[in-house]
């Protein structure tokens, strides 16, 4: 019988104290980032670099030209403290409008963990961009595993003003995964759903998350999603500044 798990999150979030910091500029045809924080959305927002951990400096360089190409560098963890790993991820790709409706962008990201270097992995992605509405898909290559994913964000089609965005893995495993009725798991699939309105100056979200797998064999999960079981997250979030 699947397990459905109901959580409920309330955020009010105040300004950083520490201001992420942005140095922009143009040289001839290219457009040159330099900050503390990604630069870029990967694939319409399907693949983003990962979010700055926890050590005290992490930051990178995005390079666009006017044609659409660009490329980059993003160092989310220094590997400064004890308790975190050098990642270094580099990326390329095209991004190109061709009017205010429709629009594409496809490309690579390399994960690179210097001191760790058999957990480096690939990812590539796509994305379509029509009248406002984003469609992607990506595929990443790992040591111990492919993952093949599929995104939809509907944002320019919002009944009520409520935004729907989707997004739906398969999961191979390189190495089967016993479980504890004997059997073993070498693939699986989780998928997500979420709705989202403003309100009052507050953000809500409403988001379901469920897998193929249940009971015993949730031992073997290791996806997207925050459990293997079912979950409703109601969400509600609200700046101060």
């Amino acid at each position: 019988m699947l397990k459905i798990c109901i959580l409920l999150v309330s955020a009010l979030l105040a300004c950083p104290v520490a201001q992420a910091q942005v140095f922009q500029r143009e040289l001839g045809d290219f457009d040159l980032k330099l900050g503390t924080s990604p630069s870029r959305s990967m694939a319409q927002g399907l693949v983003k670099p990962t979010s700055a951990g926890s050590d005290s400096f992490h930051g990178g360089l995005d390079l666009a030209h006017n044609s659409g190409l660009y490329f980059g560098q993003f160092s989310p963890s220094m590997g400064i403290s004890p308790t975190s790993n050098l990642e270094v991820d580099s990326y390329m790709g095209f991004k190109r409008p061709f009017d205010q409706t429709l629009g594409y962008e496809l490309g690579m990201i390399h994960y690179s963990y210097p001191k760790l270097s058999p957990l480096d992995s690939q990812e590539l992605y796509g994305g379509l961009n029509l009248l406002g509405n984003r469609f992607g898909a990506s595929f990443s290559n790992d040591p111990d595993r492919r993952d093949s994913t599929l995104f939809a964000d509907l944002g320019g089609t919002q009944p009520f003003g409520i935004g729907v965005s989707m997004k739906y893995t398969t999961h191979q495993l390189g190495a089967p995964v016993s479980v504890a009725d004997g059997g073993s798991i070498s693939n699986f699939s989780d998928w997500s759903v979420k709705f989202s309105r403003p309100w009052m100056g507050i953000d809500l979200d409403l988001i379901y998350s469920d897998s193929s797998l249940s009971g015993g064999d949730c031992s073997a999960y290791s996806g997207r999603n925050s459990q293997c079981d079912g979950l409703l997250t109601l969400k509600a979030e609200r700046s101060f500044y």
